[in-house]
């Protein structure tokens, strides 16, 4: 944990970026019959019984102290369409040095993903690209692209969506609404008041 909040108190530098990177499953669904459009004083109203229509994956990568951020959707979830995700945020920060890659436990990548989707040398050098750094177990929260995840879930995916075609285009459309608000994440929590409020997960030393 301290790792993470360490990484985050790193001053901007376009040479050495800070990207957070996460993923969420959803849900595509349509409805059955036609919602009751909304009038005076009343939301619009939809049935409860909907349809499903199979799934996709949304990829989100931010710099929060740029205010930007990057949206891919997939069809599935696979260590290659990470990879190629990976190689995407490589292309955008192509002039970076290093970039470091703040990304959940369970979602990590590994070079083995690289090896399978990349011949051997570009597999390595898009590996050597990245710091990886990982959230602990149970701190999914410490990683700053699932505020975004919250964001975009908030913001366009309150209504009911049965195709991955216009999913795409309205993420995009989001991406580049916020880019253009560079719209940043004002980060305050340290790893001195992790000592404090989270006491408790610290091991006790015997006197």
């Amino acid at each position: 944990m301290e790792m993470v909040l360490d990484v985050y108190k790193r001053p901007f530098d376009a040479r050495l970026p800070v990207i957070c990177m996460d993923e969420s499953p959803k849900q595509l669904i349509a409805e059955t019959t036609v919602p009751l459009p909304a009038s005076a004083g009343k939301s619009a109203q939809h049935d409860y019984v909907c349809r499903r229509c199979g799934g996709c994956n949304i990829f989100m990568a931010c710099e929060p102290l740029a205010g930007n951020r990057m949206v891919k959707i997939s069809e599935r979830k696979t260590q290659r369409d990470g990879a190629c995700f990976l190689e995407e945020i490589a292309a955008q920060y192509e002039k970076a040095e290093k970039i470091t890659l703040v990304m959940d436990n369970l979602n990590r990548q590994t070079r083995g993903s690289f090896d399978e989707t990349f011949q051997p040398e570009k597999a390595m050098a898009r590996w050597n690209r990245f710091e990886f750094v990982y959230t602990p177990k149970h701190g999914s929260w410490l990683n700053m692209a699932e505020i975004e995840l919250n964001v975009l879930t908030g913001q366009y995916w309150n209504k009911r969506i049965d195709n991955i075609e216009d999913v795409m285009t309205e993420t995009s459309a989001w991406q580049e609404f916020r880019n253009n608000k560079k719209a940043k994440v004002n980060w305050q929590f340290t790893a001195k008041d992790a000592r404090t409020k989270l006491k408790r997960l610290y091991p006790t030393l015997d006197p």
